[in-house]
């Protein structure tokens, strides 16, 4: 296909993910009421809230416009989630013509393992963002009021929902680049101890609100992820050490013998002059 041809098709795929996106967000729209519902119960939860009206949980909008961008936002979040199966296949659909059978077989196994971690981390983040948020609002002097906004806590739930679904996917990189041989077993048992010090490291550092809770939510189930990876490459190597290679036995300046019949080419034919 010509690089124009390319572009056309590139363009055509953006305009359909974009019209799906809008359909989710259209949706999103509709369904608000009871997706904040649920976004918010972390925070109202907190014993901060003890003493707020009935019915409200003391998050704050500021400026005539905050509202709307607040319901914009959340329906594009909503959108981006529902639309994902419509605009990830224009994406592969665009991408899979240039890949090989055994390609698109390591990415199917790829996308069906990525997809329950991310959701798994998402969840946890969730179910323990209360904890942090307490931990957070608990260095608040005495006498003062805590102003939280939708768009501060948002950004907040919306950074430790992708965090921790981004940390669970790091042991399922480890293993596709030990199926790809580009790291072995033996590396990673020879630096298994810096590797969960890097991610203990690593959750203190991409948690948003850095309190030991949190990061030990994060660093835990990432560090038993990672030794879980590290058994399949065991099993992958020793799996693979067992396979008969076909130059097994052969020195690096030793020729192998060639199995197949040689090629007939035939006699040249005479040159027209």
């Amino acid at each position: 296909m010509p690089l124009l041809e390319h572009i056309r098709e590139l363009r055509s795929r953006l305009l359909k993910a974009l019209f799906f996106l809008l359909i989710g967000a259209i949706i999103g729209f509709l369904v608000f009421d009871q997706v904040w519902d649920f976004l918010q119960k972390p925070y109202c939860k907190l014993e901060v809230n003890k003493g707020e009206d009935a019915g409200t949980c003391g998050l704050y909008v500021t400026g005539l416009t905050a509202g709307f961008f607040v319901y914009l936002k959340i329906a594009l979040i909503i959108g981006a989630i529902l639309s994902s199966p419509f605009w990830l296949y224009q994406l592969w659909a665009f991408v899979a013509p240039g890949l090989h059978h055994r390609e698109k077989r390591w990415t199917y196994i790829f996308l069906a393992c990525a997809i329950p971690l991310f959701l798994s981390g998402a969840a946890l983040a969730y179910f323990t963002l209360d904890k942090g948020l307490t931990i957070l609002l608990g260095f608040t002097p005495g006498g003062v009021t805590n102003i939280v906004t939708i768009d501060s806590y948002l950004g907040y739930m919306i950074a430790m929902l992708l965090i921790f679904g981004i940390s669970f996917e790091l042991p399922l990189f480890v293993v596709i680049l030990n199926l790809a041989g580009v790291l072995s077993h033996e590396k990673l048992a020879k630096h298994r101890r810096m590797i969960i010090f890097g991610l203990f490291v690593f959750a203190a550092v991409a948690t948003p609100s850095a309190d030991p809770f949190t990061m030990l939510a994060l660093a835990l189930p990432t560090v038993v992820l990672f030794l879980f990876a590290e058994l399949i490459a065991f099993f992958h190597d020793k799996r693979k050490a067992k396979r008969t290679e076909l130059y097994d036995g052969l020195s690096d300046d030793e020729a192998s013998v060639i199995e197949d019949e040689p090629y007939d080419i035939g006699t040249p034919e005479p040159l027209d002059r």
